[in-house]
């Protein structure tokens, strides 16, 4: 990792993270790895030292608390005023895939050794994940001085019968508040043909209003879906239904004080400008797994960024596991379009 190493690593902005607190002495040291044949596809960073991270939570599982209430804070939006967010939380909704590699994601130790580096790169200002990553983090020291954002609603595992019933099983108001983490994300997906629906968008509205409550932001990620005849969910990019999906957003809970959108890039990204209109509420772009055509995906995003409702891109896969390997590259890359 180009501005230190993982655990005990020091950071960009200067000084050694403390280690974990019950850690054994010295730092979570990287360890050598024996090569596979994946290698290529690896980040230059050391590796995470699984066995002092299990040691850890195995002994001393309140070293999590700890480090998040001596985790150093910052606002939600610096001097710059735009936002670059790495996403990692795929895994807990049983989405593991980039591209043709059906289990990338399912590494962890490679996947907080990507994380890690990425946080690393000037001008990423935090992540958003689940509670495992987020905490593992918390554990490696590389969260000072970074937003965290928690993932908030995991329960629509994808394929799965049930996967439009997007429950409440991640981060909960109080937990963000508990943690010191500075905002949540809720995914929102919506079948017209699904009563079911319904219900989704009223337990979203009361954690839009938990969160106004307690002064938190709440990334809002809306969709409008629909089954396909073999049964599987499909997202609509159109313009109208993006559009759509904004209004209803938008619309939920009490206050939008503190709310703002989570939207994908429309199918034709000149309708962009169009469909962004439908909101005043702050919003950043998502990624989503752009295959191997990473050079379209920034071309999309950067027209989409300057517009003025758009405040910055929550990305994940398509940094994380670039088709090339070089996540350094693919993040400078996104941080250069802000």
């Amino acid at each position: 990792m180009r501005a230190g190493h993982v655990g005990g690593a020091r950071h960009e902005r200067g000084g050694d993270a403390p280690p974990p607190v019950g850690a054994p002495a010295g730092p979570l040291t990287a360890t050598p790895v024996a090569p596979t044949a994946y290698d290529h596809l690896r980040p230059a960073s050391p590796r995470v030292d699984v066995s002092a991270l299990v040691r850890t939570r195995a002994r001393h599982p309140e070293a999590v608390a700890e480090a998040a209430a001596r985790r150093a804070r910052r606002p939600l939006l610096d001097g710059s005023g735009r936002l670059m967010i790495v996403a990692a939380d795929h895994p807990a909704r049983g989405v593991l895939a980039v591209g043709d590699r059906k289990l990338a994601m399912a590494g962890r130790a490679d996947l907080l050794e990507r994380l890690c580096l990425a946080l690393s790169r000037p001008g990423v200002d935090g992540v958003l994940a689940t509670a495992d990553i987020l905490d593992d983090l918390l554990l490696l020291g590389v969260l000072d001085g970074k937003v965290v954002i928690g993932s908030m609603n995991r329960g629509g595992l994808a394929g799965s019968a049930f996967e439009m019933d997007d429950r409440f099983t991640g981060h909960r108001p109080r937990d963000i508040e508990r943690l010191g983490f500075d905002a949540g994300k809720l995914l929102l997906r919506i079948d017209y043909d699904d009563p079911g629906s319904l219900r989704t968008l009223e337990s979203a509205a009361r954690v839009v209003d938990d969160m106004a409550e307690r002064r938190l932001p709440v990334f809002v990620e809306p969709f409008l879906c629909r089954r396909r005849d073999d049964g599987t969910l499909r997202n609509d990019l159109s313009a109208e239904a993006v559009t759509k999906s904004i209004a209803i957003a938008g619309g939920l809970g009490g206050s939008s004080a503190y709310t703002w959108l989570k939207v994908p890039v429309t199918e034709n990204p000149d309708d962009m400008a169009r469909v962004m209109e439908t909101s005043t509420l702050p919003a950043v772009l998502l990624g989503g797994d752009v295959g191997e055509d990473q050079e379209g995906a920034y071309e999309k995003w950067r027209g989409a960024l300057r517009l003025p409702t758009v405040q910055g891109l929550v990305v994940g896969r398509s940094l994380l596991y670039p088709a090339d390997g070089d996540v350094a590259a693919a993040v400078d890359t996104a941080v250069g379009l802000l």
